[in-house]
């Protein structure tokens, strides 16, 4: 019986090429996308994954008052680990510092590689459940251990075993290579984790100055990952750490900081914090990808339907004759759900085949390694089961409005189509276009916000202006020579020193005070030091007094403000005024403020400027800040830059970034998400638009009777056209009625999310309106024109 359906729906298919065709590509869109965006949720949720422990995994952070304003901090203070394992040692297996992802120049011999890695405490490689190739996980033991990566161990050693060799650490350190670990997966935490080194190596190297470091409160750079006990409970454990910082900090602690543990389960989805309290995060995203392929689905779904009963009167002498030769209703049902069957299955093959050849692409887009899971038992069996309901939803309506129909009407000729037959279509093509309008304008509003963000003067000059890290101890003293000797060379205009990425924020710092500072002010100040040049440099614009100067011996103790520091500090006429306190200067010396620079984006272009202090200095690490000659091409300048660079630092890699580029790479998530939406929206029309096709197609055969006859009752081209397109647009009318405040209700609350952020405009759904109709008149004037310009004598000849 069953074979018998299938073959009759595989006639039917032949028989109505056209149509079958678009039913089945429309639908292999609408699957492909849902399949894409379903590989890309999974792909999302499986982060951090592979940790067999992963409920048991957490980071300490901590919430802090400042400025009434409380604010979620990764930074922990050093005293906070001797604390933890002291008093609370039974709550948790592991404990381990950490520095943050930090850069190192690794070489072996004339081989130099720049790395990216952490120093961690002795635990970690358990913590984080390395599977090592080489040694053991208690490899960190010795001060001047290393553990590698196994594509770092094979770059720098190839294919002899690095066990007890040695690496050379920023050119001056020896360290010994003790395990090599598998590489860390991608969808991993600490997937850019190249190295591993012991933390009191880094704390002796980078932190030896800082004294009484069991017991020192006042420095938050620090990392701290937990391992819970089975027993512990999350809740439990939060109670009892929250105050430890306020209760053992020397001399209170002025912003309120109370301890939490952030479980690892939520890393990844749920980042987001907004005064103290979790607010989302990439599961936005997710929710978001989930109901626009839901939408897709259901567009190409409705395309099926739409089709599926428009050609019910073409059909219904078919259902006549099988009622009155004994079929019962229950029959014709499987006979129309066998077609849909098939159509669904026909379209998921050619949806499967989208799939693979576009996972390359959209990989690239989305920045991910989706692959697809051919050998993945659990996608088959939710596929069939996806199938199977797709096309029950897809069918049932047709099969049963076909099923329906009296046998005894249809082969007396009587039968008609009810007035009200057209309705549901009808409703369906506006449920259709309001989606895809929807989806037009909210990826324009989103579209706009990103741009919003991109235009936002940034407060630098970063047209030809690369950065060179510096975080080796070779470059120590070097700067001047370094200046002298790269200006001499004719490629650089300009040189300036920073501790950190002109717009980023590396250090925040607090303890200051000055005349006229409000009580129970917790201020907290960007800290960046910077050498005489880099505010010319690097482009600032001056807004009151003056840069740091070579003519002014005492500039050793200035610091220049950013306009939102002098505002946030309420002071008028700050220049010539004083900041004191511990965090200001050695021993405390006052700085004075010599100049006010105009707000430098220092985080996110959506997010407020923090205040922030120039101090300054000529220290290592950080960056040298290098204006190219435009009088010279990039290449040329470039070339002549790491001339001079070899000649002093032979034993270094060169490296450079354009600053212009590192600060567009601030956007790349938010690009990432507007370029996916961009692509699932056009693909939405164009199902839609298909949908479109096929009904204007199946309407023009439907009238060709009428359209002859007005033709030859002298109906031009146009009226003909018209006649046919007029209900269409007035459906697509009727979708922008209904989406535009739906649109404008829902894309409003997330705009509403950015402190910075665009006007929601009416040119965006004036631009989705006018498009959305243009690509209506366009796709229905086809089959308009077609049948409009057709002989009418062939259309009356059966008359």
């Amino acid at each position: 019986m069953f074979r018998n359906y299938f073959k009759i729906a595989w006639r039917n298919l032949l028989k109505h090429k056209g149509y079958s065709a678009i039913n089945i590509f429309g639908l292999a869109l609408g699957l492909a996308v849902t399949i894409i965006i379903g590989l890309w949720i999974v792909d999302e949720f499986s982060y951090n994954n592979h940790f067999e422990n992963k409920d048991q995994i957490a980071q300490v952070m901590q919430n802090q008052t400042i400025n009434g304003t409380v604010e979620a901090n990764e930074g922990i203070p050093l005293a906070l680990e001797f604390q933890l394992r002291e008093n609370f040692g039974d709550a948790f297996d592991y404990i381990v510092m950490s520095s943050r992802i930090d850069e190192r120049y690794l070489s072996l011999k004339d081989k130099v590689i720049s790395s990216s890695g952490r120093f961690m405490q002795i635990d970690a490689p358990d913590l984080l459940e390395l599977d090592m190739v080489e040694g053991t996980r208690k490899g960190l033991k010795e001060t001047n251990s290393i553990l590698l990566s196994e594509t770092m161990a094979q770059t720098l050693f190839g294919s002899e075993s690095p066990m007890g060799k040695s690496v050379v650490s920023n050119n001056e350190h020896t360290m010994v290579v003790t395990g090599i670990y598998k590489d860390i997966s991608t969808n991993n935490s600490f997937s850019d984790m190249h190295f591993i080194m012991p933390f009191k190596h880094w704390m002796s190297t980078r932190w030896g100055w800082l004294e009484n470091q069991d017991s020192n409160w006042s420095y938050n750079p620090f990392f701290l990952y937990l391992k819970l006990s089975k027993n512990a409970d999350l809740v439990a454990v939060n109670a009892r750490i929250e105050n430890v910082k306020k209760d053992n900090r020397p001399g209170g602690d002025t912003f309120n900081s109370r301890l939490f543990v952030f479980p690892m389960t939520e890393w990844y989805l749920h980042s987001n914090f907004e005064n103290g309290e979790q607010v989302g995060g990439r599961i936005e995203n997710v929710w978001l990808f989930g109901i626009i392929g839901l939408f897709v689905l259901i567009l190409a779904s409705i395309n099926f339907m739409n089709l599926s009963t428009a050609r019910s009167e073409k059909r219904a002498l078919e259902v006549g004759i099988r009622k009155s030769i004994g079929s019962t209703r229950r029959q014709l049902i499987y006979q129309f759900l066998s077609e849909s069957f098939l159509v669904v299955l026909f379209a998921f093959i050619i949806g499967i085949g989208l799939v693979v050849l576009s996972l390359p692409s959209f990989n690239i887009i989305a920045g991910k390694e989706v692959i697809f899971p051919w050998s993945n038992a659990m996608f088959w069996m939710v596929s069939l089961v996806f199938i199977g309901f797709t096309a029950l939803v897809s069918g049932s309506y047709p099969a049963l409005y076909l099923s329906s129909f009296k046998p005894i009407k249809v082969l007396k000729g009587t039968f008609k189509m009810g007035k009200f037959a057209a309705v549901p279509r009808k409703v369906l093509v506006v449920a259709q276009f309001t989606v895809s309008i929807a989806l037009i304008i909210g990826t324009l509003i989103v579209k706009d916000q990103i741009d919003y963000g991109k235009n936002r003067p940034v407060g630098i000059n970063s047209s030809q202006l690369i950065q060179l890290p510096t975080s080796s101890q070779d470059f120590s003293g070097k700067y001047e020579v370094m200046r002298n000797e790269f200006l001499s060379s004719g490629a650089v205009t300009k040189m300036g020193w920073g501790t950190s990425p002109a717009t980023s924020i590396w250090n925040y710092s607090s303890g200051f005070e000055w005349d006229g500072k409000p009580t129970n002010f917790d201020e907290s100040f960007a800290l960046m030091a910077v050498s005489y040049d880099y505010i010319d440099a690097v482009g600032m614009k001056i807004v009151e007094g003056r840069s740091f100067s070579r003519e002014f011996a005492t500039d050793s103790n200035a610091v220049v403000l950013n306009k939102t520091a002098v505002e946030y500090m309420g002071i008028q006429d700050p220049i010539g005024k004083y900041i004191r306190g511990t965090a200001a200067g050695p021993d405390d010396v006052p700085m004075q403020i010599v100049g006010v620079v105009a707000d430098v984006i220092n985080e996110s272009a959506y997010e407020p400027v923090s205040p922030q202090m120039y101090q300054f200095g000529q220290g290592t690490g950080g960056f040298y800040y290098l204006r190219l000659n435009p009088e010279q091409s990039t290449s040329e300048s470039l070339a002549s830059i790491e001339k001079v660079f070899k000649i002093n630092f032979p034993n270094l890699p060169f490296r450079y970034d354009f600053v212009d580029e590192v600060y567009a790479k601030t956007f790349a998530a938010e690009e990432r998400v507007a370029s996916l939406a961009n692509i699932f929206t056009i693909l939405a029309i164009v199902i839609s638009c298909l949908g479109l096709f096929g009904l204007a197609s199946f309407v023009a055969e439907q009238r060709t009777k009428e359209i002859g006859v007005r033709k030859v009752l002298g109906a031009t081209v146009t009226n003909l056209w018209m006649l046919l397109s007029k209900d269409f647009i007035v459906l697509v009318m009727i979708a922008l009625l209904i989406a535009t405040p739906l649109a404008y209700y829902f894309m409003s609350g997330w705009i509403e999310k950015f402190p910075y952020r665009t006007d929601i405009s009416a040119e965006v759904f004036l631009i989705a309106g006018l498009g959305v109709l243009l690509l209506t008149v366009v796709t229905v004037s086809f089959q308009a024109i077609k049948a409009a310009i057709a002989n009418p004598v062939k259309s009356l000849r059966t008359e």
